[in-house]
Parts: structure tokens; sequence; C-alpha cells
């Protein structure tokens, strides 16, 4: 009995050894066939653990879990002989999610800068009998029903339009649905599609908290919306809105059913699972024949206002014109309306700004156009009237919006002059005075009077001189004691230790009234701490506690003053991990603090 001990200790010993003579191997066990929507395992097991295992890309499947790894060894003696197995497993779980023939490129091992690889996984997913089918168009109506043809499975996606035509530029709902006939506990990511060909807008979807029951083709389901968007086509043609891709945590039960208490006593679990939606197509119809001139690229239903806000204004002063569009439609990508103005009158860029709101009948509100107008002659003003055209995709035609002629007055101002003297062959009815912004070459030379002392022959040139000379000596001098000063790294911090802790003890009083304080706290101990590790010439990584109240003492700073120290730190990192101080609390911990940095500053200095 104890030499068989005595030979069991001595085959663990060795068995390291026998490993790493074995040859490497790396092997994966995965179905070959697989059905649309089914998850299923890859495993794959090496007989080392030396090495570092990099997985590949699942092309085509969604990564539900992994890797889980497990490891297993067994010893074996016969005849004297000990032989010792190894195998470490990395196990993935996958789901399929669209028919096709795939491969996997290889795992691959790195032992001693020495790569290793399994080989290629080939897998093809076919259909099944509970495959996932998208719910298709309706044969009337212009909105997409939910209809479901029979053989689904009991989870599924939907993308659902409101029309299946539209014009480009018009607007279309799209909602993402989901049917459910199985327990779900919530959703862990979605992935929405690019909406490449479309503007997207995001509708104010609420959280997909409960489910509503839906019975289509004589089969109760659970439905719910994911998302709402509205797309506004940019390209006509026939567009493809890519799948949308979820995963939806489900539960399900682990373990057999007990024969006599049936489920009641049953665990579950919950689990990944992907769903993916079927691409959705949608035939985009351009606009028909010419477009205007003035097109402004709305498609919808609007109106067009023009205003001044008053009727006479001074020269020179400014006047604003707004221009309103207002009614559903496209109107956040609209042009700026062409103004003809007259030549007399300046304008400025408008500004613009937007009153809109997004929903499932599409976009309405108002956008405005302000420009600013300067008249820069008196007298009286028309601004002609402003067009613009719009597509109805009711009527299928274009429509013209057209403002009425506004008229203003420009007034002089009282005392100014307008008219002023202009030479190089232009008269002074061609050019208008324009308040005091033009000033003519002055023709009267002046007195002139000729110098007769030079400075440099005076005696305040000298003396200014040497004045200047020592002054430029001095400086030099402090200069360079500043430099020697600062080359000591030690004595610099200790010099500005209090003034950097004051700038950060300002910092925290600012924090003191924001709730919750967990700034304060955290400023009040950089504070100290950057005050401590300064003043006692300790860096910041070897500064603790202990060594810094060591230190301290022995630069004469009493107990009373160190306890405070200790009693301030205590308090703010118990803050800052259990806030439940109080105002009152916060305030004794900044002065508290305040008087540590003077008490230290008037022992050491």
């Amino acid at each position: 009995m104890k030499s068989n001990r005595i030979l069991l200790f001595i085959a663990c010993l060795i068995s390291p050894l026998l490993s790493i003579g074995q040859e490497f191997s790396i092997k994966a066990d995965y179905p070959e066939v697989v059905r649309e929507g089914e998850q299923f395992a890859i495993t794959w097991t090496i007989n080392t653990g030396d090495g570092d295992f990099s997985e590949p890309e699942f092309t085509g499947f969604y990564k539900l879990m992994g890797p889980q790894t497990s490891y297993s060894s067994s010893t074996q003696i016969i005849n004297g002989k000990v032989t010792r197995e190894t195998t470490f497993s990395y196990v993935y779980y996958l789901q399929a999610l669209k028919q096709g023939k795939f491969v996997i490129a290889p795992a691959s091992v790195t032992i001693r800068n020495k790569i290793y690889r399994s080989d290629s996984l080939r897998i093809e997913v076919v259909a099944g009998s509970n495959v996932q089918q998208n719910a298709q168009a309706g044969e009337t109506g212009d909105k997409q029903a939910d209809h479901v043809p029979a053989g689904t499975n009991d989870l599924f996606l939907n993308i659902l339009l409101d029309k299946k035509e539209a014009f480009q530029g018009e607007h279309i709902l799209a909602t993402i649905k989901l049917y459910t006939r199985i327990d779900i506990t919530g959703i862990n990511e979605i992935k929405f599609p690019a909406f490449e060909g479309f503007v997207k807008t995001d509708l104010e979807t609420p959280p997909l908290t409960s489910l509503k029951r839906e019975t289509i083709n004589g089969t109760t389901y659970g439905t719910g919306i994911i998302q709402q968007f509205l797309l506004y086509p940019q390209i006509s043609g026939d567009i493809t809105i890519d799948p949308v891709q979820i995963s939806v945590l489900v539960q399900q039960k682990s373990g057999r059913t007990d024969p006599f208490f049936g489920d009641f006593f049953s665990t579950y679990t919950t689990i990944p699972r992907a769903v993916v939606s079927k691409p959705v197509k949608i035939k985009v119809n351009p606009l028909p024949g010419q477009k205007p001139e003035d097109f402004s690229g709305i498609v919808g239903k609007i109106d067009m206002t023009a205003s001044l806000d008053r009727d006479s204004v001074n020269v020179n002063d400014a006047i604003n014109f707004r221009i309103v569009l207002s009614g559903m439609g496209n109107l956040k990508l609209a042009a700026l309306p062409v103004l003809n103005m007259p030549p007399d009158i300046e304008v400025y860029d408008p500004k613009v700004s937007e009153n809109l709101t997004n929903g499932a009948n599409g976009t309405t509100g108002r956008k405005t156009f302000e420009y600013v107008l300067i008249p820069r002659h008196n007298g009286d003003y028309t601004i002609p009237p402003v067009s613009l055209s719009y597509f109805n995709p009711s009527s299928r035609q274009y429509e013209r919006l057209n403002t009425a002629e506004i008229a203003f007055h420009a007034r002089k101002t009282a005392g100014e002059s307008t008219e002023a003297a202009f030479y190089g062959g232009v008269t002074k009815e061609d050019i208008k005075y324009l308040g005091k912004d033009i000033r003519f070459v002055k023709s009267n030379p002046g007195k002139f009077l000729k110098e007769t002392n030079l400075l440099i022959t005076s005696r305040i040139f000298y003396s200014i001189y040497l004045i200047a000379l020592f002054v430029f000596m001095a400086i030099l001098f402090i200069r360079r004691e500043q430099v020697k000063r600062n080359a000591d790294v030690v004595s610099v911090r200790n010099r500005k230790a209090a003034k950097i802790a004051r700038k950060r003890m300002k910092m925290a009083s600012s924090y003191l009234k924001e709730e919750p304080k967990d700034k304060f706290y955290e400023e009040i101990l950089k504070s100290l701490y950057g005050y401590l590790s300064d003043k006692l010439g300790i860096p910041a990584s070897d500064l603790t506690r202990n060594n810094a109240s060591d230190s301290l003492r022995d630069r004469g700073v009493n107990d009373e003053t160190i306890s405070l120290l200790m009693s301030i730190l205590d308090k703010c990192e118990f803050a800052r991990y259990a806030p439940s101080s109080s105002d009152t609390e916060a305030s004794d911990i900044f002065e508290g603090a305040s008087l540590f940095i003077k008490s230290v500053e008037n022992k050491i200095g």
C-alpha cells in the first residue's frame, strides 16, 4: 500500500514533463446542418493549457454566449508506464440567422510564439417547419398589415411600413414590431439598420414593458412596438431596408419535470436569443415633370406668410423681414426662399428657427426665416412678392405659394446731411453721405516747426541710458537668483504647497452647495494629500497616513493638529462611499481642512 502511494506521487511529479512531449492537437465539434433560427454549440478541444486561444469571426451567425471553458485531466499507470491526458474545452453558443452555406474560419492557439490552427468549419443552414417568417403586405390598403403565414415559429420580428410606394421626399412611417408566444424577460441588444437612402428621424416610442395580445390567423401572439421611425427617401428607385436584429432574454426550463409535483419545483434559466427580421423593399418614385425654378424641396402640404416688424424705419436702421412656412412635410430640409430686394436695401443672411413636431402622420409645425434689412436711402420701399413651390403628393403636382407686396418708409434722421463731396469724376448726387463714416482729405498742410536741439546731444539722454543699464543688470541678477531657486524642485513644491492647496480648497468650496457632495469630498482629499506631498517632499505614490504623520511629528507639528488631519481624512473617505452627511458636517470638514493647512504653515513655514 505504501509503495503504491510513492508510485502515484512520482507519477504526479513527472506528468508535467510527459505532457510537454505529447503531440499538440486541436479539434472542433459542431453540427454540419442546422435549421434557420436554431441554437447550437461549437466546441474546440485542445490538449494543452499553455497557449492563448483565439476565436474566429462567426460570419452569418449570432453569438449568444461564450466562451465557456472547462478542464479535464486523467493519469494512467499500466505496467509501470505513466500516461497523462489533459484537455481544455472552449464552448460557444450560436444561432443561425439565415439560410445558406457558411464557412467559419479556423480557431488558433499560440504556444511559445508558434501558431496552431484548427480546420475550417462548414455549416449549412436550411429551412424548417419552425423557421421564422416575416409578415407580408396586406392585399388592400396602404398600410402594411400583420399577416403571419402558417408554419411560423414562436418568436419573430417585422418591419411594418405605412405605405409600399412613395414619392421622393415623402414621409414613410416604419414600425419595428415583435411577435412572441413564449415568455420574454427583457431585450438585451438592438441593432437597427443604417436606412441608407433615407433621412431618418426617431419617433418617441414608450419603452416595451408589456405586450398586447393579438390574434393573427387564429393564433394568439403577444405583440409590442420596439421603435418607430419617420423615413424620408432621398433617392428614387427600389430601396431595400436591411433587417433589424435584436437579442431577447428568454426563460427556459432547466432540469427534468418532477413526476409528482409537475413543474411546481422546476427551475428556469434566462438565455439570450437572436431575432432577425426580413429585409423590406419600398418603391420610391421620382418627382414628376420639370421642377420649378423656385422649388423649395418640400414634399407635403404647406402655407407661407411674410411680414415686417414695422412699417417705417430710420435710414441705416435695421428692420426685420420674416417668412414663415407652416404645414406638414419635410420642412427641416426646406431651402432658403429667393428674395429680389431693391438695390438700396442691404440684406443679411437669415436666422433660421424651427418649431417642428414628429409624429406618426409625419412632420408638422413651422420653419421661420428672419432677415435683417437695412435701407441706405430715405424714401418709400416695396418688397416684391416672394414665390416658393412645393410638391403635393395628394394632388401629385407642384403648387406655388406667393406672398403679397409689403411697403415701408425709410425716413431721414434729424440734422443729418445726406450729401457729400466726392472727387474722381463723381458728383455729389452720385453718392450719399452715410452718417459719419466718410472723411475727406484735409487740404490745409498745418504749421511745421524746425527742431534745433537733438536728444542725443543732451545730458538727459546719457542719464536715461545709465539708468536703463543699471535696471537691466538688476533684472539679470534677480533672474539668475530665481533660476537657482527654481532648480531645487523640492523647495519649489514646498514654497508653493499652500498656494496650490488654497486653489483646490476654493474649488472644493464651489462644490459645497451641490448634491450629492462626492466632488466636494474628493477635492478636499486631493487638497490635503497634495499639500502633504508638496510640503513634506514625499512623492504621491509613496505617501501614506503613517509616513505623513511621522514626518509632521518630526517637523514639530503637535499631535492635536495631526489628529485633526486624520479625522478629516476619515470623514471624507467615509462620506465618499456612504454619502449621508449633512451640510453642517461638510462645512465643519472644510473649516477643519483650512485650519490644518494654516497650522502647518505657521509651524513649518
